[in-house]
């Protein structure tokens, strides 16, 4: 078993990765670190976790033999001190994206976990999940032929008071549901975007949007031609969805993005359409089952830091690009690496969960 350290016990570790962890067959959950003992407690005597710590005490649990890895579920502009004192600590490490908040604190994670000689992995769940995979491997079949268009949807309404409305993390829908669909584009066309054009929209009459926009409509070009259009939406009705339309045919994967539900992909050619629902699996016990294996057999993770970084180039771009109202140049180096079959990850799902 690779033992793991839950860093923050907010809304996506009791509803998610906690509940993940429990259903994959390689990973467990031996200590919670969290400025909230009283919940902490009930979290851990809920699921099993031998030991609870407060952020002061974290660099003493890394110090110790009861921790392997640490996922990382900070607020954003944490994720990069908590991330290095794990790498210079030995651990390995999985952190919630955007990797960090500007591209200096990326490269320095990066680093760190490089220097120590330890696995730092980006959590992006949907490179273990059967129906993004899929995806990629008819385009990679040349099922619509050469991938030319891809647009995209995720929005949601967000509550009120929710840390993704705070500017001091960077939040707001781009860095929260926006980076999902940069990630599927990447793949989608395997290659890194170029340049960004992008425009916002903040109502003055809803008090949710005093700090971050309520919306966020991106394009991104790619070197071979292909264009990437997205909205990504914090005050709209729920929608997660992206097609991409080619020379010869065109898919859809609806739903795409959110972990609670399973995806469908609809794909057209030759006058003919074809669905194929996938299986629901637990996205986070998927993840951590992958990374898991990783670290037991010393192979680096496909998302790992660069991957990340790569993501947060094109985002900081088109947040530019919003502020500025000019296309912004985005350079990041090509990826070898992409989401392929043997990552996929078949753990089933619970309703085995405590959230408060």
């Amino acid at each position: 078993m690779i033992n793991y350290a839950v860093v923050g016990a907010g809304w996506i570790s009791q509803q998610a990765f906690l509940p993940g962890v429990g259903q994959s067959t390689n990973s467990k959950v031996t200590a919670i670190v969290t400025g909230d003992r009283d919940k902490a407690g009930q979290l851990a005597e809920f699921h099993g976790v031998g030991r609870i710590v407060g952020y002061d005490g974290y660099d003493a649990l890394l110090r110790g033999p009861d921790v392997d890895a640490v996922y990382i579920a900070l607020p954003n502009h944490l994720h990069a001190d908590f991330a290095v004192r794990a790498a210079r600590a030995g651990k390995h490490i999985l952190v919630e994206k955007p990797l960090a908040t500007n591209e200096q604190d990326a490269l320095a994670m990066i680093a760190a976990a490089r220097e120590a000689g330890v696995f730092l992995m980006t959590a992006y769940r949907l490179h273990n999940e059967p129906g993004t995979v899929a995806v990629l491997e008819h385009i990679r079949n040349d099922a619509i032929g050469r991938p030319l268009f891809f647009q995209s949807v995720f929005s949601f309404q967000a509550p009120l008071g929710n840390h993704r409305l705070k500017a001091v993390s960077w939040g707001g829908p781009l860095q929260d549901v926006g980076v999902y669909c940069v990630n599927a584009a990447r793949h989608v066309f395997a290659e890194e975007p170029v340049e960004a054009m992008a425009m916002v929209h903040r109502p003055s009459d809803d008090p949710r949007f005093r700090e971050v926009e309520a919306s966020v409509a991106a394009l991104l070009r790619f070197p071979s031609g292909g264009l990437a259009q997205f909205v990504a939406s914090f005050g709209a009705a729920a929608a997660d969805y992206y097609r991409v339309v080619g020379t010869a045919g065109d898919l859809e994967l609806d739903p795409g993005f959110r972990f609670e539900t399973a995806t469908k992909l609809r794909l057209r050619r030759d006058g003919e359409v074809r669905e194929t629902q996938f299986p629901q699996i637990d996205h986070f016990g998927a993840q951590v089952e992958y990374f898991s294996d990783c670290i037991k057999t010393g192979t680096p993770p496909e998302a790992d830091g660069e991957e990340g970084l790569a993501d947060m180039r094109a985002l900081i771009a088109i947040e530019t690009a919003a502020l500025t109202g000019q296309p912004q140049a985005i350079t990041s180096h090509p990826r070898a690496r992409h989401p392929t079959p043997d990552m996929v990850r078949s753990v089933p799902v619970t309703d085995r969960r405590l959230v408060f």
